[in-house]
């Protein structure tokens, strides 16, 4: 996969255009790729993701498609199009939208000519807790239990892999293989605050675990160095592929 830096991507959780150039510019050869997610996106449009690309940063398009079979497989169509680097749907969507968009970015791609994307499946978000899960939503089944089985189906489906928090990593791992992506958010630097995630672990942690890419915002981001911030991420990232 090349430099650990590829595998850091950093969240452009801000609202202007100008925003997030600046920190673009400063992470320029630091960091793998960049997220763009619903506030950024519907904030500055579409071409929000045309204008990162032509600063030269690959682009994760975090809108987590989630409606009809039809819909999802052209919204992710566009992705490809767009020449996305990654982007998001939802597992709870089901085994048939998943596949409609894993089939139709295909085709698009190698009708296009193009890379194709890689299209993973959000989970259980991050900031939901055990005790949420379990009450609020009604599961029947543990977190882990239940990223485990829509990891299962979106592999089933066709997608390259799935969103989770670095809690389910290794049972993920065991049930799908380790060709299958496994995209973390919910990572934090000890040294980092928490904000308003609850299942974390340190960058070292998550490599350690099995993680293929992290995601991260805040600690990068609101740093009074984001690029000094992204290169001790990388190093604790090295620590975690050495200790496998």
């Amino acid at each position: 996969m090349g430099f650990m830096k590829d595998r850091l991507i950093v969240a452009l959780d801000v609202p202007t255009r100008k925003e997030a150039f600046q920190i673009v510019k400063m992470l320029d050869g630091e960091v793998g790729a960049y997220k763009i997610g619903m506030q950024l996106y519907n904030s500055e449009g579409p071409d929000i993701v045309r204008d990162i690309q032509f600063l030269g940063g690959r682009v994760f398009v975090d809108l987590k498609f989630h409606d009809i079979p039809n819909t999802v497989g052209q919204a992710s169509r566009v992705m490809a199009r767009k020449n996305a680097f990654m982007f998001t749907l939802h597992a709870s969507g089901g085994f048939k939208m998943m596949k409609t968009s894993a089939d139709s970015v295909r085709e698009e791609a190698a009708e296009l000519g193009i890379e194709l994307p890689l299209s993973v499946a959000v989970t259980v978000l991050t900031s939901i807790s055990h005790e949420v899960f379990m009450s609020e939503l009604g599961s029947r089944y543990t977190i882990a239990e239940q990223v485990t089985n829509w990891a299962k189906l979106a592999q089933k489906a066709g997608l390259s892999g799935v969103v989770c928090s670095p809690w389910e990593i290794s049972a993920i791992r065991q049930a799908c293989g380790d060709d299958f992506v496994i995209v973390t958010p919910g990572v934090r630097p000890a040294w980092a605050e928490t904000n308003d995630q609850e299942r974390i672990m340190t960058p070292k942690e998550a490599v350690q675990t099995g993680s293929t890419y992290l995601v991260v915002g805040r600690p990068i981001t609101k740093a009074d160095s984001p690029r000094e911030a992204a290169q001790r991420i990388v190093a604790e990232m090295e620590e975690g592929e050495k200790s496998r």
